[in-house]
């Protein structure tokens, strides 16, 4: 199918609460134009280079979202690029975005990545580390924290589920608390092969690329 026909296939089933994320990362601007075309203002890139490198072909209206990986010396180069960090998983990140972005006067709005399936392979925090984060994001004045996100292992549906259902425990569980500068407003999980099974488990941010865009030809890149 197309993109314009993937889009309206995938809005069908969306909540009015929940926000799609294009994942655009490897995809031409030609693409991104065609599902800005079809309404997405929300588009998720995984590498500080390219995304920085897109956000001048797009109006203001565009919301950029750095899903992947930050290292501390690319902070930089995204202050006021980036409308939503996904991928907050260190102190010592935090004190690089709070420093960058209080020198710009400027409000990072961040989500912690938890690391759900403890996969050598992924980053992210473990969930016993919850607590230690969001202390030290209290004491931060323009970093807020917005939510929680996790990439979860591959597997079955009821594997899935297991490790959705527990993301959205811990969310209710920080809900449920008074802290400063930090909110659960997202839960940011689900991808193209299991966003129907984190809908389920209240997700309300759903990062797409293949259900959008098609496989990538990785000959072209």
């Amino acid at each position: 199918m197309s993109i314009k026909e993937n889009i309206c296939k995938i809005k069908t089933q969306l909540p009015e609460n929940v926000t799609l994320i294009a994942v655009s990362k490897t995809r031409t601007v030609e693409e991104i134009q065609e599902a800005y075309n079809e309404g997405i203002r929300d588009f998720g890139e995984n590498r500080v280079q390219e995304l920085i490198g897109k956000t001048d072909r797009f109006d203001s209206s565009v919301r950029w979202h750095l899903i992947g990986h930050l290292q501390t010396n690319k902070v930089k180069y995204i202050v006021g690029k980036v409308h939503l960090i996904h991928s907050v998983d260190s102190i010592k990140l935090i004190n690089e975005i709070e420093k960058r972005y209080a020198a710009n006067n400027l409000i990072a709005n961040v989500l912690v990545q938890i690391n759900i399936g403890r996969e050598a392979s992924k980053t992210g925090i473990f969930k016993e580390d919850l607590p230690e984060i969001l202390e030290e994001c209290e004491k931060c004045n323009n970093l807020k924290v917005k939510g929680l996100m996790a990439v979860i292992p591959k597997g079955s549906e009821e594997g899935c589920r297991m490790y959705f259902t527990e993301m959205r425990h811990i969310w209710n569980n920080v809900k449920e608390k008074n802290y400063n500068n930090i909110s659960m407003e997202y839960l940011s999980m689900g991808m193209t092969h299991d966003y129907k099974i984190a809908l389920e488990e209240e997700a309300n941010m759903i990062r797409v690329g293949e259900g959008i865009f098609g496989k990538r030809n990785y000959n072209k890149l």
